[in-house]
């Protein structure tokens, strides 16, 4: 299981587009089947089942709705961007979860996330969309009923890696580290290479290994570094050439793995040179 926090928006159609396969739609009823879960709050004002006949386009209008009702509330940043989007993906091989369980690991991301705190009646709104095969998609929007702006956690994405370890365990999903292809066989015992190889491909997965997500973190503050008034581009950019090195040696440590688990006598894979054609000087 991994969930990945795309960068912020300023409204929600396109996040929930990207959860939907599809485009937002006035037409398109979206069943409880498909919206597994929402802000406990929202049972209070409506209607018992009213909210299985709304629409993606009514979804949309709802999640976009704090906006309109609160001009004036800003980001840290001093910006609008509130509408926030967490996909969550299962491994391919792994079993289908039922409507109760996808509801269940939705109301925890929402809360590792900082978008839903038990007991807070003027939290955010979220809904969470299960339309696509092994995938789960929460959309909030941070600004609150109050006005005031709901803050993610500044260790967010440790956070959600670690309640994602831990509804792994609790449902029995397959965890990233099985989704390396570095397994050994039933029955035997990885030696001290193999494993050191996977030790590095956890560090380098690109979706859930811990360099990626301090990449990603350097890489979103260079980008609210360069519309803060007084950093100047000069910050931004520094932090890039940051983030571009850190990929680097991602690569580097990857490449690493991959030498690990070559065994003695698969050099043959390198192209051999017939003599005749050495002895002309031509270069293999």
């Amino acid at each position: 299981m991994i969930p990945r926090l795309n960068e912020p928006s300023g409204t929600p159609h396109g996040p929930l587009g990207e959860a939907l396969g599809r485009v937002v739609s006035a037409e398109e009823v979206l069943s409880k089947d498909t919206v597994v879960a929402y802000w406990p709050a929202l049972n209070a004002y409506l209607l018992d089942g009213e909210t299985s006949a709304w629409t993606a386009a009514q979804w949309a209008e709802h999640l976009e709705d704090p906006l309109l009702e609160h001009p004036f509330a800003a980001g840290p940043a001093g910006d609008r961007m509130a509408v926030v989007h967490l996909e969550v993906r299962l491994h391919p091989d792994d079993r289908r979860p039922t409507g109760a369980q996808w509801s269940e690991i939705a109301h925890r991301f929402a809360r590792a996330a900082g978008f839903e705190n038990p007991g807070d009646t003027a939290g955010c709104r979220w809904i969470a969309v299960q339309a696509q095969p092994g995938r789960l998609d929460v959309i909030a929007n941070l600004i609150r009923l109050d006005g005031a702006w709901q803050d993610l956690p500044t260790n967010v994405l440790e956070r959600l890696a670690a309640e994602a370890r831990r509804i792994e365990r609790d449902l029995r999903l397959i965890a990233p580290a099985s989704a390396v292809g570095r397994e050994c066989p039933v029955g035997s015992v990885p030696d001290a290479s193999t494993q050191l190889a996977g030790v590095l491909a956890q560090l380098t997965d690109e979706r859930s290994g811990p360099l990626a997500a301090v990449r990603a973190l350097i890489e979103h503050t260079a980008h609210r570094a360069a519309l803060q008034p007084g950093a100047g581009p000069d910050i931004g950019h520094r932090l890039e050439l940051i983030a571009h090195r850190l990929h680097r040696i991602q690569q580097d440590l990857d490449a690493t793995a991959t030498r690990l688990t070559v065994r003695p006598g698969r050099v043959s894979a390198v192209p051999v040179v017939p003599a005749a054609r050495a002895a002309g000087g031509h270069s293999p």
